[in-house]
């Protein structure tokens, strides 16, 4: 990294003691890692037989829970919640929403779930837009203020235990959170099951093999103490298929962090990164099948 580099870090829960324990691989089962990057307390391995990388001791999802049930995370949320929403409105028509929109009107269900839907901006947005909006956030405090000051229907329990109807959905989004979960193929297989057959799954998060991930190394902003899983779009593939989705798009963006670069470089950068595929952030859109 060159001297005077600015780097930018995602906002994360204050590094404690949790009880934690070393877990076997979550794609492919195996238990051979090898060291990858290193935080202050926590530390990636990368699985020498399918490639995934995970948080490893990882802590358990009592402890994971309790990290975004503060005012920190809460404050953070609020205090950005103009740019994410920004961000959303920009991944979903990278998505083609007005096609999602068409399947869903042509089966009669605009039904969409979004999981981690934080204050509700972007809920607000799909309800705006004609869909019957339900979201799910674990943070209590998001969930209450996306429900009196946007009268949207939010829960605060865990996806799996809202016990939602088999088929129920035509479009679910998970933004930003499926790396924060410590069991990412059971929270696929409750995405699928309440998907109806031919329903669109939206999934974004940070690219392990992006630009800025290979740059920055163990100073990447997505190498924080909350993300327990750092996935490439062949890893975060695999798991989808595995769970019986089949993909219809992947898209990736951003480049370089603002501040890194002159203005004119970065926008060189990022439109690279979205044209070759080797942006920060991955959209992966799944469909369930018929």
């Amino acid at each position: 990294m060159k001297k005077g580099m600015k780097t930018q870090k995602t906002w994360s829960t204050p590094i404690t003691s949790e009880k934690s324990a070393l877990v076997p691989c979550a794609l492919c089962g195996k238990e051979d890692f090898k060291p990858y990057l290193s935080g202050n307390g926590f530390s990636y391995v990368r699985c020498l037989s399918c490639n995934l990388v995970q948080i490893n001791p990882q802590p358990e999802q009592s402890a994971v829970h309790k990290r975004y049930a503060g005012d920190g995370y809460f404050n953070y949320e609020l205090s950005n919640e103009r740019a994410f929403f920004r961000l959303g409105k920009l991944t979903l028509y990278d998505a083609n929403i007005s096609e999602l929109e068409k399947f869903a009107d042509q089966i009669g269900n605009r039904r969409v779930l979004e999981i981690g839907s934080a204050t509700g901006s972007l809920l607000e947005f799909l309800v705006w837009r004609g869909w019957e909006a339900q979201g799910v956030e674990i943070s209590e405090k998001e969930a209450e203020y996306a429900r009196t000051k946007r009268a949207l229907s939010v829960s605060s329990f865990p996806l799996e235990e809202n016990n939602f109807p088999d088929n129920y959905f035509s479009l679910v989004i998970a933004f930003h959170l499926i790396e924060h979960l410590n069991n990412p193929a059971a929270f696929l297989r409750e995405v699928k099951r309440v998907l109806a057959p031919g329903g669109r799954f939206l999934v974004t998060t940070p690219n392990v093999d992006g630009f800025q991930a290979h740059l920055f190394g163990n100073k990447w902003r997505s190498a924080i103490f909350d993300h327990l899983y750092l996935f490439s779009k062949e890893t975060l593939s695999q798991f989808l298929l595995n769970e019986g989705f089949s993909l219809e798009k992947i898209v990736t963006w951003g480049g370089i962090a603002e501040g890194c670069a002159a203005r004119p470089i970065k926008r060189a950068i990022d439109w690279a990164a979205k044209l070759f595929g080797f942006g920060d952030v991955m959209m992966i859109r799944a469909v369930k099948k018929e």
